[in-house]
Parts: C-alpha cells; structure tokens; sequence
C-alpha cells in the first residue's frame, strides 16, 4: 500500500489542487471502491466532504490519514 503513496507527486498537492473522487482515493491506497466507503461509514478512512451529491478528498488529507496509520501499525 505505500508505494502508491510514495509514488505519488506530493508537490500537486496545494492549494489549488484538484479534489480526488472515491475512485481516485481506492487507487492510491490500492483498495477498492467498496473499502472507501466502509471506512467511511464507520470512521476510519480518510475524510471526505460531501459536494452536493459528490464526495470528494482533499489529497492532503488522505496522504495525512496514510501517514497516521503508519505509525498507528
């Protein structure tokens, strides 16, 4: 899981960085779609804001939760 972390270019991540999709976050954390939303639901995952009907993560929020859980591990 923390290649595609590692992999990332964290220097996209600014302020005016694009929100990532459910599908963007399951594909840096290589876990499917339906894990994102399980980790929603219960609170475990990364944050999400809801858009209207759209759910979106800031990418540094989701590269924050990846590195809490490392050292959670």
């Amino acid at each position: 899981m923390s290649e595609g972390i590692a992999e990332l270019d964290l220097a996209l991540i600014g302020e005016h960085a694009a929100r990532w999709t459910v599908h963007d976050v399951a594909d840096v954390l290589r876990v499917s779609v339906k894990t994102i939303y399980k980790w929603r639901l219960t609170g475990e995952g990364p944050v999400g804001a809801r858009i209207g009907k759209h759910l979106r993560y800031d990418p540094a929020d989701v590269v924050a939760w990846f590195e809490s859980q490392k050292r959670a591990a």
